[in-house]
This record gives C-alpha cells, structure tokens and sequence, in this order.
C-alpha cells in the first residue's frame, strides 16, 4: 500500500475559463461530480491506496470524506507538491487533479511498471498511438523520441526526501512542459540537435533530467492512455466527458457545467 498526493489547487485562469465560471480547474463538472472527485474514486478503488491528501484551495473540503487529508494550497505547482510532501514519509504517489479520466487498473499498472520503487522520480510516457486510439480529438502536446512519439502523463510515483532540491528547477521544467523545443533548448544543446533529428532516445532524455534535477529519475512507458488525458483546454473536457458518457459537444458541456456551479 502506498499513499497518494492529488494536487488541486490551480486556478482556472485558462482556457477553461470559456466553458465554466468555477474558480479553480479541480471543482469543474464533468456530469454531476467536480473533476477532482473521478481522480480520487480511482485512487481510492485501486486497492493499492492507503492515505489521500488533497492540496487545494478550502473550496474543495465540503466535498472530502473524513479519510481524506486535505493541506491549503499555495501559489504554483512546485510549491503545492511540497506542501503535500511535508505529510509524506515514503515515496507517494502524486496525481494531478485535471485527469478525470484515470482508471483503478491504470494507478495500479503504472505502479507495477515502476518497479522496485529504487528511482526517486517515475515519470510516464504515453504512446501518441495509444491516446489517438482511446480518445479520438483528443489535442496533446507530444514529442518523438527515437522510440517513438509520446506524451507525458500526470501521475508520477516521487521520494519525498528529493523534493525540496527540485523546486526551482522543476518549476522551470513545469513552465516549458508544453514547449517541447524550449524545454529541450534549457536541458542543452546536444539533446536539441538530437531532438530535432528525431534521434533522442528515452534512456538520453531520462539521464539528462535526472541531472538537471540532481535525482534519480526513471521513464516509465505506460500503456494508459487515461494518465496522460489531462484537461486544459474546453475539446480536452468535452472528449472526458464524453468519454465518461455525458456530453458530447464542448457547449452542451459549457451550459450544463455554469448551471450546476
């Protein structure tokens, strides 16, 4: 058993501000349950679970369970993940609350793909193959690496004791996560030239990451697509919720979600 962090506390400034008016992304409907609830059901009914915290604004508490921790969001990504590894004594998984979409055979395969747990950081890889097959429409941002094009996900297995080292940097690669030139551009000149030539091999990438962060990080090529459907964008949440079998048009989906908040 293991225990598992779900970061909800980023605020909905983006693009997802056309499709609802609520003020964080995490408490967005998707049919009658806020976004974040379908993560935590996953979590909670993989049976591989022990303790969830939630690290959010006090918004979400009204719809927390007892078992459930929650911690006080702060400003960033970065800052929340420490926030919620200050309760963590062993490695933890972390899960971000816009994949609603996350299935209990999904957290439970990717913890068996991570192995030994000896890494300090397991990252997923999902397949382009594998998310336009499961999620038609569905819009992500990928990269080709020698093996193969692919993007990330957003459930990652983390030792607590690396975190504190990682902030900043991790920020950083955070912010460039969705440009994959700038963030080849920052981790150096020789993986971009390789980048660019389609010939980075994942093993490259994995090594060059872990030294930036100064940690043993690990590449996990994961066969679930759900880990990497995240929801930023209004199709990203019109594909989730027609995948949960509610609706299927982005502006049905608009309407019924500002009429439910």
């Amino acid at each position: 058993m293991i225990d598992a962090l779900v970061l909800a506390g980023s605020p909905n400034t983006g693009a997802l501000q056309e499709v609802s008016a609520e003020p964080y992304e995490a408490l967005i409907r998707i049919g009658p349950s806020p976004m974040f609830l379908y993560v935590i059901d996953a979590l909670q009914n993989s049976g591989r679970v022990k303790q969830i915290t939630v690290v959010g604004p006090p918004e979400l508490k009204k719809y927390l369970t007892s078992e459930i921790s929650w911690v006080a969001s702060g400003h960033t990504l970065m800052e929340n993940l420490q926030r919620g590894s200050l309760q963590m004594e062993d490695r933890f998984l972390v899960a971000t609350a816009d994949i609603p979409l996350l299935t209990p055979g999904a957290v439970n395969g990717f913890l068996e793909l991570c192995g030994n747990n000896g890494a300090d950081l397991y990252f997923p890889l999902i397949s382009r193959a594998a998310v336009e097959k499961a999620f038609p429409g569905a819009r992500r941002t990928y990269v080709q690496f020698k093996e193969g094009t692919y993007t990330g996900g957003n459930l990652f297995l983390v030792n607590p004791a690396v975190v504190e080292q990682c902030l900043s940097m991790g920020q950083e690669l955070v912010t460039l996560r969705k440009n994959p030139l700038a963030l080849a551009r920052r981790v150096g000149l020789i993986p971009l030239v390789k980048l660019l030539l389609k010939a980075l091999t994942l093993s490259e990438a994995e090594d060059r990451a872990s030294r930036l962060l100064g940690i043993q990080g690990q590449v996990v090529r994961c066969p679930y697509p759900e880990v990497g459907m995240d929801v930023d964008k209004p199709i990203d949440l019109a594909v989730a919720a027609r995948s949960l079998g509610f609706y299927s048009e982005t502006r049905r989906t608009s309407c019924s979600l500002k009429s439910e908040t």
